[in-house]
């Protein structure tokens, strides 16, 4: 289901019935025939994508928010998958699900936007406290939410927020790292300082409704494979300057865990058209490899092999650096190190960049 539309059925035998092609999950490819080799890669590609609507098992209390459920902890996409299936594979990241032949479900009546999960799934989410949860739908907000530090989505004031936990310096390294992003012209989740049972988090606003959506790195390289597309080059037409931008500012960060599930595409729901490179997210792992100019490896520049400084050095080439604020450098108190370094990094790029003379100071 894409919302409230039937776009697909698939049997228990794998016989797969494309009603809506243009509206199908990015990552999810499906064939109508009735060969061996189609069905069987049916269910394949079938549970896989179910699977992927759950949690990843490295994540912290990921056991025990299984556990709450009643729910195997088994690895294999097949028993993944049929814990997926129990909340109809919701998620607060787009707007497809799965229901059975026989059910009357309705989208309005089961979505995750607009039914916030009971109060206490947080406890299991955030801080691992078991409970036992009948209604597997009261978490499926936290079971389908990808990452390894402990997060829980709440409701406040009718919108959700992502809460982050972690040790203190991630959510310190979260909270340094957004307000540096906001110094620049970028789409970016913005990150703030919240308690919850006075432990300090980052929190965060929920990007997707059901008007728009993302789907993942990882999900658009299925997609464009498929449909015999260059995957980056796709990208860079839809979306250059996000993408430079993105570069840029994991280097500047020294953000290490720009993987193919913390990046993608924003996408449109009437028409499951991508619009451009969703909101910049997820920096709990940030200023590691930070003790040298290189960085790390650019993990978004695949399949060439950059360092981050030349990823970073390319994208203000081709770009632009488009710094819009000027740096505090009272945000870094107590980390004299990080500063001098992300300062050395920042001066590189503003004189790699042609129009760098008019630009703001690196601090005030």
């Amino acid at each position: 289901m894409h919302d409230e539309q039937q776009i697909a059925t698939v049997s228990a035998q794998g016989r797969a019935s494309i009603l809506l092609p243009q509206m199908m999950p990015y990552a999810l490819y499906l064939e109508e025939g009735e060969d061996l080799d189609r069905l069987v890669n049916n269910l394949s590609n079938f549970y896989h994508w179910c699977a992927t609507r759950l949690l990843l098992p490295e994540r912290v209390f990921a056991k025990e928010i299984l556990n709450s459920l009643g729910a195997s902890q088994s690895a294999t996409d097949r028993d993944r998958a049929e814990i997926a299936l129990s909340f109809h594979c919701l998620t607060l990241t787009d707007v497809w699900w799965v229901k059975s032949q026989e059910e009357t479900l309705t989208f309005e009546e089961i979505n995750l936007y607009d039914h916030a999960p009971a109060a206490a799934v947080t406890d299991i989410a955030l801080f691992g406290r078991q409970r036992s949860v009948e209604n597997h739908r009261d978490l499926a907000n936290d079971i389908s939410t990808n990452g390894l530090c402990p997060k829980a989505w709440v409701r406040k004031e009718d919108a959700y927020y992502l809460l982050k936990d972690g040790e203190a310096q991630s959510v310190e390294n979260e909270l340094l790292a957004s307000r540096i992003c906001s110094c620049f012209d970028v789409n970016q989740l913005h990150y703030e300082e919240d308690f919850f049972e006075d432990i300090k988090v980052s929190v965060s606003k929920l990007m997707t409704d059901r008007t728009q959506g993302i789907v993942s790195r990882e999900a658009f390289e299925i997609y464009a494979r498929n449909q015999n597309l260059d995957p980056l080059q796709e990208i860079l037409e839809l979306d250059a300057h996000g993408f430079y931008m993105m570069n840029i500012l994991d280097y500047l960060t020294g953000n290490t865990d720009r993987h193919w599930g913390n990046w993608g595409l924003l996408i449109r729901h009437t028409d499951n058209r991508p619009l451009r490179l969703h909101d910049l997210m997820d920096f709990n792992r940030s200023f590691r490899s930070y003790d040298n100019m290189e960085g790390a490896n650019c993990e978004t520049c695949f399949p060439r092999r950059m360092t981050q400084k030349e990823a970073a050095l390319e994208a203000v080439k081709n770009n632009g650096l488009h710094q819009i604020a000027d740096i505090d450098p009272a945000w870094f108190r107590g980390r004299g190190e990080e500063e001098k370094m992300f300062m050395k990094r920042l001066q590189l790029l503003r004189e790699a960049d042609p129009s760098h003379e008019s630009g703001t100071e690196v601090f005030p």
